[in-house]
C-alpha cells in the first residue's frame, strides 16, 4: 500500500555527537530507573523513564510533548490511534499542530514489537506535515531505537542506545527535533 523501502544497515545516528545531561535529568534517572525497570510495567517505565528524558528535551529545544494523545489521520488508511509520545514545534498546548516532529512509541520489554506501530504513526505524521522526512523512536526507557522515513526509505537504526548513552539518545532526540 505505502510502497516503502526498509534499510536496517545504514546507522544515520552514528554522527551525530552526545550532549550532556543536564544534572536534573541524572538525578531524576537514578532516583526512578531501579523503581520502573523492577515494576516492569509499560507505563512504570514511561512515567519514571522516558517522561524525564523527553522533559529534558523540551527544556533543551523549546518543544511540546504531548503524552497519550489520540492522533487520527486518515482512518480509511488505518492511520488512526493513540500514540505514547508527540513531540511537536507548534506553540499549542491543547490539541497537536504540525509541524510534528517525533514519535516516541512505548513498549514494556520488546522494541520489536513496537517497530510496526511507530513506523504507522510516522506515516501518519508524513500526511498529516507534508513532509518527507519524519523521525521517530522505539524505547523500553532503558533502550533506544531510533527511526527514519525519508520519502519511501525507512531506515531503523541497527544500534540499540542504552541509558549508558543517554548522552547520545539525547542528541539523537535533539537532532530529530
Amino acid at each position: 500500500m505505502f510502497e516503502l523501502v526498509l534499510d536496517e544497515r545504514t546507522n544515520w545516528t552514528a554522527n551525530i555527537e552526545p550532549v550532556e545531561p543536564s544534572p536534573r535529568l541524572l538525578q531524576d534517572l537514578e532516583d526512578n530507573v531501579l523503581l520502573a525497570l523492577a515494576t516492569n510495567t509499560e507505563k512504570a517505565r514511561s512515567e519514571l523513564i522516558i517522561t524525564p528524558i523527553l522533559n529534558e528535551l523540551r527544556r533543551r529545544k523549546n518543544v511540546v510533548v504531548f503524552s497519550g494523545k489520540t492522533f487520527n489521520v486518515n482512518e480509511e488508511l488505518g492511520l488512526k490511534g493513540r500514540c505514547d509520545f508527540i513531540i511537536t514545534a507548534s506553540d499549542e498546548f491543547y490539541y497537536i499542530k504540525a509541524p510534528v516532529l517525533t514519535i516516541v512509541e512505548a513498549k514494556n520489554e520488546s522494541i520489536v514489537s513496537g517497530l510496526g506501530q511507530c513506523l504507522a504513526t510516522m506515516i501518519a505524521v508524513q500526511i498529516f506535515n507534508s513532509s518527507d522526512v519524519v523521525y521517530g523512536a522505539v524505547t523500553t526507557g532503558d533502550r533506544w531505537k531510533f527511526l527514519q522515513i525519508n520519502g519511501k526509505t525507512v531506515s531503523i537504526s541497527p544500534v540499540e542506545y542504552n541509558l549508558d548513552n543517554l548522552g547520545k539518545i539525547l542528541a539523537v532526540l535533539e537532532a530529530a527535533t
